[in-house]
């Protein structure tokens, strides 16, 4: 009967930890999310600058005038990290949420043998 607690307290760790990670890695997508979309929005006012029209990077305290092939070049590759590193996390996501789904039948199959061996523990009563 211990074993069988033990077990279950495990297995319920194990799945509270689950949960921990899929939140982290859900709150990492959601800040890449952001990202994304401040970058789409700067690219689009990229295309709506005339090609004699300066552009400006902010670095630390300081505005540096930046070459815009270059900072249109500097914003499509954050675009293309931020998009792997979305469809990374994804992924990471579903993974975990199998792992997830995975440990709560164990958790359920626990519980089941647990509550069968506590019956037959049991003495049978007998009512008259």
């Amino acid at each position: 009967m211990a074993d069988a607690a033990a077990r279950l307290q495990e297995l319920s760790e194990q799945f509270t930890a689950l949960q921990k990670e899929l939140q982290t890695a859900v709150e990492s997508r959601q800040k890449l999310e952001a990202q994304k979309t401040e970058n789409l929005g700067v690219q689009k006012e990229f295309s709506n600058l005339k090609e004699d029209e300066t552009i400006y990077k902010l670095i630390g305290p300081v505005l540096l005038k930046q070459d815009k092939v270059e900072a249109e070049s500097t914003v499509t590759g954050r675009l293309e990290f931020i998009g792997k590193e979305i469809s990374r996390l994804e992924n990471q996501i579903k993974s975990t949420q199998d792992k997830l789904e995975k440990k709560k039948a164990d958790i359920i199959q626990a519980q089941a043998a647990a509550q069968a061996a506590a019956q037959a523990a049991t003495p049978a009563q007998v009512t008259a």
